[in-house]
């Protein structure tokens, strides 16, 4: 498997944290990639889309049909996908169907190898759902006559991470920390540069094919270390860790959905892992392939200073699916069955289309919505009391922005440069909700900004969430409007005001640009 020019590499999951990290790896070695996701327009907006020897293809794991086609002429296929997503009802019975249909679709394709990025398992019977799920994975993916390669990591510590996120957020915000006895149970962090060294190794070396590895830094840990090593880089004071018997998993679960960014829902599974004692119980693959690992002091020095420059590759909130919903498709309510309320507000200011884009593709995140911060930040907190994702996802960027991204509590369903930007709420909500801003230029050289709220209700109590809030949209849509054009220096010519009437026309997200290809 060393002739990169003669093989085509697959790689499931590749927007997720591992695999949007590992399609450009693979790519720099020579490799010829087929990069495979939900979403043809989040792998559109990834960087490695442009290369001359990257392929994108949309793929669902739950529809075999679209499977096959991905790994059609593949050689090898990285399993890097999970469904441990926030709101998942059964994760663990999404994962076993999509590594079935995986299998299946990888011996009718003559695939010759699969490798898989799972989780390491402990020896105690008693491990959380979560490893179990993972361990069945790995065990479904092996039990084909395709062989696998099964790479099992317990912490992966880099920028982006959801271990490192939880870490930091918890230090840098918690001067005095009240935890589960679990934060002195032992484990072997690794860095995600070693992850995707060995990933990429797998090809190298034909030896690991139908062989699992534990994969691990070169100390074992308790979370109490971690927690303090993280201190020291950080350059906080020193913090006051107690240790207590009566905090459990449910609860920490709650209160770090409530610290951190990580939603409840995705933190309960990942904090009943943690009772666990994850440490590699073989070395084999550090004799195949030798690399001086990198220490957790290293790992964290090094994910703090990407988050410092602002250039984080990829993000674990990246991960999960972009679905537009149906009655978002120009607001068809007889289609869609419901009456889609909407509300906008439109402000024309003399010329600074470009500053005004600028600063539209810059809201949220540390910079804020540009009026109202305080009543973002209780509706984001009101998101976190309920176990939504609340605003401290913040954003991957604080001026660049792509489909597909994580935007506070909102997801980008559509950029269009200079003209759209259109999102998508994934707060908790009695009903789904867009926010979109619109500019047009006149022909007498004025800019015209449109905001649009549109919602469809569920039941007796959407509709009744939809006009507790409607006043507020006045307050906060022409105070946004008005330090917009502040923050631009743009005139005010008219507005802003609200817009009587049927909703402004809208698009198809995407139908500017490939989204429907």
């Amino acid at each position: 498997m060393s002739d990169p020019q003669n093989k085509l590499i697959c790689v499931l999951g590749a927007t997720g944290y591992v695999g949007g990290r590992l399609v450009p790896q693979l790519l720099d070695k020579g490799w010829r990639v087929r990069a495979v996701g939900r979403s043809k327009v989040k792998l559109r907006n990834r960087p490695y889309s442009f290369h001359e020897n990257c392929e994108i293809i949309e793929a669902d794991l739950f529809d075999p049909e679209s499977l096959e086609k991905a790994l059609e002429g593949c050689a090898v296929v990285y399993y890097l996908v999970h469904s441990m997503q926030p709101g998942s009802s059964d994760f663990a019975q999404k994962d076993r169907a999509a590594a079935l249909n995986t299998v299946a679709a990888a011996e009718k394709a003559g695939v010759e190898r699969i490798i898989y990025l799972g989780g390491m398992v402990p020896d105690d019977p008693n491990i959380s759902h979560h490893l179990q799920s993972r361990a069945e994975v790995g065990d479904i993916l092996a039990g084909g006559s395709v062989p696998c390669t099964t790479l099992k990591a317990a912490v992966i510590l880099g920028s982006g991470s959801a271990s490192f996120e939880i870490l930091r957020y918890l230090v840098d915000r918690l001067p005095v920390m009240i935890t589960p006895r679990w934060v002195r149970v032992e484990s072997q962090p690794i860095s995600i540069r070693d992850v995707l060294f060995y990933l990429c190794g797998c090809l190298e070396h034909s030896e690991t094919a139908g062989n699992s590895y534990d994969i691990g830094g070169p100390f074992i840990e308790t979370y109490e270390k971690l927690f303090r090593i993280y201190q020291e880089e950080a350059g906080l004071r020193k913090r006051l860790i107690i240790p207590v018997p009566f905090v459990s998993p449910k609860l920490s679960s709650y209160w770090l959905g409530l610290v951190s960014p990580v939603p409840a829902s995705l933190a309960k599974p990942l904090v009943q892992g943690l009772r666990n004692r994850v440490v590699c119980k073989d070395f084999r693959i550090r004799e195949i392939m030798p690399r001086e690992l990198t220490d957790c002091r290293t790992a964290i020095r090094r994910a703090l200073d990407r988050v410092a420059q602002e250039v984080v590759d990829t993000c674990w909130s990246d991960a999960g699916t972009l679905n537009t919903p149906e009655w978002a498709i120009c607001g068809d309510a007889g289609y869609s069955g419901g009456a889609v309320f909407h509300s906008a507000y439109r402000i024309k200011l003399g010329g600074c289309a470009d500053d005004l884009w600028k600063k539209i593709i810059s809201i949220g995140g540390d910079e804020g919505w540009y009026c109202c911060n305080t009543l973002w930040s209780l509706r984001g907190w009101m998101d976190k009391l309920v176990g939504g994702v609340g605003l401290r996802r913040g954003r991957k960027h604080p001026s660049d922005i792509n489909v597909g991204d994580a935007l506070d509590f909102w997801r980008v369903l559509d950029v269009q440069p200079g003209e759209r930007l259109l999102l998508l709420a994934e707060m908790k909500l009695p009903g789904e909700a867009l926010l979109e801003f619109n500019l047009e230029s006149t022909y007498v050289g004025n800019t015209e900004l449109t905001m649009t709220a549109r919602f469809l209700p569920r039941g007796l109590g959407g509709i009744l969430y939809w006009w507790s809030v409607y006043p507020l949209h006045s307050v906060v849509f022409k105070g946004m409007a008005r330090s917009l054009a502040e923050k631009t220096g743009c005139g005010i010519m008219e507005g802003p005001e609200l817009l009587e009437g049927p909703a402004p026309s809208c698009r198809i997200p995407g139908s500017k640009g490939e989204m429907n290809d």
